[in-house]
């Protein structure tokens, strides 16, 4: 059950400072030792009831953070402050990642019995627009990105992400050295949730995506199955689908 759910805002925030360290992380360290060898610390800032269960895709679009439910089948928008839900909206298929572009999302959808993906346009008020949507490559794609000029779709299968322009064509490739389970930017970065399944850890990557040569940069080892990522200017958020809860943190190095 949600610790949360039932209470009070400034109730909650009380809760949440009377819990002991999060899983995976002791005072600013990995377990009961040091971090791991070349590894950023991080540093779990909030634990929040998701609005439906089972988030999965998470964005920020300056003022509200979007998230997903596969088991609804809808999108929610939450006032981060307040953790008070502002606008949903029924998705017109199985939503995964969302991006906020301009006044705009774009949600990842997965259609029809074969799960076709496509990007699909979703204007808040107005609702989704699936005249618009574009298929992603080999119709895969989990979770979205945008840099101010291309989407970034991450395919976890193949263990890339693909770069494509506003008609959906193929601009560029990256390939990763593990499974991404969520995507966003950040100065000018690409940043990943990567699924280590060899070491069954869930790691903070990132790479530049306008460096043809720029190998990928494991960060920090995320003490939680992380799915979704979102950058707000301060913080990274993501999703712990099983636990039903959005988490808010951040890394230093």
């Amino acid at each position: 059950m949600n610790r949360f759910m039932g209470v009070t805002w400034p109730r909650a925030i009380w809760m949440y400072l009377q819990l002991p360290a999060p899983r995976g992380i002791d005072n600013g360290t990995f377990g009961e030792g040091a971090k791991p060898p070349g590894m950023q610390n991080v540093r779990e800032l909030l634990r929040l009831p998701s609005p439906a269960p089972k988030p999965l895709g998470v964005a920020f679009d300056g003022t509200k953070l979007w998230l997903s439910s596969l088991e609804t089948e809808r999108i929610y928008a939450m006032d981060p402050a307040q953790w008070t839900l502002s606008d949903e909206a029924a998705a017109p298929g199985k939503p995964f990642g969302i991006v906020s572009i301009g006044d705009e999302l774009r949600v990842v959808l997965g259609e029809g019995e074969a799960d076709d993906r496509y990007v699909v346009r979703f204007v808040p008020g107005h609702g989704f627009k699936d005249a618009a949507k574009i298929a992603c490559p080999e119709f895969t794609g989990s979770h979205v990105a945008y840099d101010g000029e291309l989407l970034y779709v991450s395919q976890f299968m193949t263990s890339r992400v693909v770069a494509l322009d506003e008609a959906g064509a193929v601009v560029r490739t990256i390939v990763l050295k593990n499974p991404p389970a969520g995507i966003t930017f950040c100065d000018g970065r690409l940043y990943m949730v990567s699924v280590d399944d060899a070491n069954d850890r869930r790691l903070l990557s990132r790479t530049d995506p306008r460096d043809e040569n720029a190998s990928v940069e494991d960060l920090a080892v995320l003490p939680f199955a992380a799915r979704g990522l979102a950058f707000d200017g301060t913080r990274f958020w993501s999703g712990e689908r099983d636990a039903n809860e959005i988490v808010a943190f951040t890394h230093a190095g």
